[in-house]
């Protein structure tokens, strides 16, 4: 049997999701599919539209085996935490591979970006420098690989697979990357069969048809979508409660916070705010990412407190995944949580709480269950 590990956002689940499931399965027939899922905030410093647990099922309905949550401290951060938390998870469960979406699609390319990154010291000179004229870190990295190899990665699928691939060099890892040809832009807001995330949350925004666009199942958990945009209010009251102290929070650059102050009180909505703040080497992601963590009071002493991975939670599994996990769990040397637990899952609950002020939302962290699928 191929153990096969996936990490997705699913922000929301759709039919290029779908089709990833289903390339994997025919790629493998006797497999079990682990899934590390991002927390209900994600990696762009967003709210997923749909909760976590409700991914969970959504996940489960369309063949994952056993659902895994990549926390809060994780899956809001840069992509180089956000590759190195999933990786580490991902090898706790003994996976075989790894299989993810690439614009590249060229494993032999991706790995040899890997390889520059870790052992070309030229790299990290040539990154220094290009931060150093005001360049944001994306483009850094994707000028000082071009410029060394001259291979040209700039597509957000192509960055974390090369972020996935230098975890597993450098740590070791005995997992092998399995490339799958990403058909969709990522960030195009074209909606067609197989189309972005992106399209699709931009299609519900403006009440568009997004039938065609997703699985049946996923349709029934968006009625009531979650927008950061809704949060505008408390990540404003956030700031200015804390006008004096906003270098206290998670990736809050210290050379940004006059930006803050000066445009708070001058923006109208998070989208404005954000632009308002946006200069040449802080990019529109990386600027929401910091008033995420604002928002959720996650300050740089919690970040700090928490760079590895110290736990694993079970969101759910079918019964193959569940008894995968009955035969692995002996060997996994840290807690594995299958119910709420405060002394692990404490800023979890206090995310989960922010989020319930917009009464839209209903969620308990101390209430779920993990979520149970039979196999079919």
């Amino acid at each position: 049997m191929n153990i096969i590990g996936i990490i997705c956002e699913y922000n929301p689940f759709h039919n290029g999701h779908l089709y990833h499931i289903k390339k994997i399965k025919e790629l493998y027939k006797d497999s079990t599919i682990i899934l590390v899922v991002s927390s209900t905030v994600t990696q762009r410093g967003d709210l997923s539209i749909i909760n976590k647990w409700d991914k969970t099922r959504i996940a489960l309905k369309y063949g994952i085996d056993l659902v895994i949550e990549l926390p809060f401290v994780f899956s809001s951060q840069s992509a180089d935490i956000f590759c190195k938390a999933s990786m580490q998870i991902l090898n706790y469960f003994k996976v075989e591979k790894i299989v993810f979406g690439s614009e590249t699609n060229n494993i032999d390319i991706l790995t040899t970006l890997a390889k520059t990154q870790l052992n070309n010291k030229e790299y990290d000179i040539q990154v220094r420098k290009l931060l150093s004229k005001g360049y944001n870190y994306p483009t850094a990295l994707s000028l000082s690989l071009k410029n060394i190899t001259n291979i040209d990665i700039n597509m957000p699928n192509d960055i974390l697979a090369v972020g996935y691939i230098r975890e597993i060099i450098k740590n070791n890892y005995n997992i092998e990357p399995i490339s799958i040809k990403r058909t969709s832009d990522y960030n195009s807001y074209k909606l067609d069969n197989i189309c972005s995330a992106t399209a699709i949350r931009n299609a519900i925004i403006n009440k568009e048809d997004i039938s065609n666009f997703v699985p049946n199942y996923t349709l029934k958990y968006l009625n009531n979508p979650i927008y950061i945009e809704d949060y505008y209010s408390y990540i404003k009251y956030n700031i200015i409660s804390n006008i004096d102290n906003l270098e206290i929070f998670s990736s809050t650059d210290e050379n940004i916070i006059p930006r803050i102050k000066k445009y708070i009180y001058l923006s109208n909505n998070l989208d404005e705010l954000i632009k308002n703040i946006k200069s040449k080497n802080y990019t529109y992601n990386r600027i929401k990412r910091m008033l995420i963590h604002i928002l959720f009071n996650f300050t740089k002493e919690e970040a700090t407190n928490n760079k590895e991975i110290t736990y694993i939670r079970i969101l759910g599994f079918n019964d193959k995944g569940r008894a995968y996990l009955n035969k692995i769990k002996k060997d996994i040397n840290i807690p594995l949580i299958t119910k709420y637990d405060d002394k692990y899952l404490h800023i979890e609950n206090r995310i989960t709480n922010i989020i319930n002020m917009n009464n839209k939302c209903n969620m308990q962290e101390y209430e779920q269950k993990i979520i149970y699928e039979k196999s079919v």
